[in-house]
């Protein structure tokens, strides 16, 4: 029945994680005058479509990205529910340092606007504690070419890595650095996907910390937790995951939001009402003014154990 009588159609473009793509792709979205953009994936692609989101005055609702551009300074059309990479990275080095003891961290990451993001969060997070980075090492997006960064990160020693990147480039670095009997701590944020990255990486993923921006998607004890797995299976996917999770929290927003809009629905009164918005989604709550775009703060952290986060 969509809301107020209105059914949602979901467009898809894929831009192959590409900047020039997801370009192309959002200027033929707002030449198809779609309402908004919703659920764009990673940070190099975000920003290329920034400057396009800005002309055509509207909504990009929710993307897969913790980047801090788009959080900071506050973007009159972007609204971000995930908790940004310098939340998740913060806790990472948190736990690092006051529980393990750890006061040698390296980063590997992912050589472009997604991976400096990162870099820039580890170093906010270790001046914080007077300390420095132990090595650095890089690859390029949509490679999985780790062994000139896995070399730099050895001959660094290490004890423990943080990972910016995606999960196939991931995975290389853990089986590669695993072969070659280099075992520091590894971290990973929650953009590598981690049903993906387990996969991937087999059993050099096991012990890796992946931190999260939403709960356990096996935890039912969690309302909204519980609706999403039941409408996975009435879908016929028999598991669920921290990816699909999220896309599915995103989705349950969208929709409050547009009830909250009303019948007067346009791009304007959608964002309005979205500043205004604050709702308890099933256990998790989610507000919005017109000074904060961000919806969920919390950080999890998770552990690879068995092949199971």
């Amino acid at each position: 029945g969509g809301v107020g009588g209105m059914p949602i159609v979901l467009k898809t473009l894929d831009d192959g994680y590409e900047p020039a793509r997801c370009k192309a792709n959002t200027e033929k979205f707002i030449q198809e005058d779609v309402f908004a953009l919703f659920g764009y994936v990673g940070t190099p692609t975000s920003k290329a479509a920034m400057s396009l989101v800005n002309d055509a005055n509207i909504p990009f609702f929710a993307p897969f990205t913790g980047a801090e551009f788009l959080r900071t300074p506050l973007n009159k059309h972007v609204f971000n529910i995930r908790a940004s990479y310098f939340n998740e990275i913060e806790l990472q080095v948190e736990r690092l340092v006051t529980d393990a003891g750890v006061t040698k961290i390296g980063l590997f990451y992912q050589e472009d606007t997604y991976g400096k993001v990162g870099k820039e969060g580890l170093q906010i997070s270790l001046q914080k504690r007077k300390m420095t980075m132990t090595g650095e090492g890089f690859y390029q997006r949509n490679t999985e070419d780790v062994d000139a960064g896995l070399a730099a990160l050895i001959a660094a020693k290490p004890e423990a890595v943080l990972m910016v990147g995606t999960y196939k480039a991931c995975a290389a670095f853990v089986q590669k650095a695993a072969a070659a009997g280099f075992k520091p701590k590894f971290f990973n944020l929650s953009f590598v996907g981690t049903a993906n990255f387990i996969k991937a990486a087999g059993d050099a993923a096991e012990g890796v910390y992946i931190t999260q921006v939403v709960p356990s998607p096996f935890d039912e004890s969690i309302p909204i937790v519980k609706q999403y797995r039941a409408d996975m299976k009435a879908a016929g996917v028999a598991e669920g995951d921290y990816t699909s999770l999220e896309g599915y929290i995103n989705a349950v927003a969208l929709v409050e939001a547009l009830k909250k809009t009303g019948p007067d629905l346009t791009r304007a009164s959608f964002m309005a009402a979205l500043e205004k918005l604050k709702v308890n989604l099933g256990g998790l709550d989610i507000a919005f003014s017109p000074t904060d775009h961000q919806g969920l703060s919390t950080v999890y952290l998770t552990k690879v154990q068995k092949g199971k986060p």
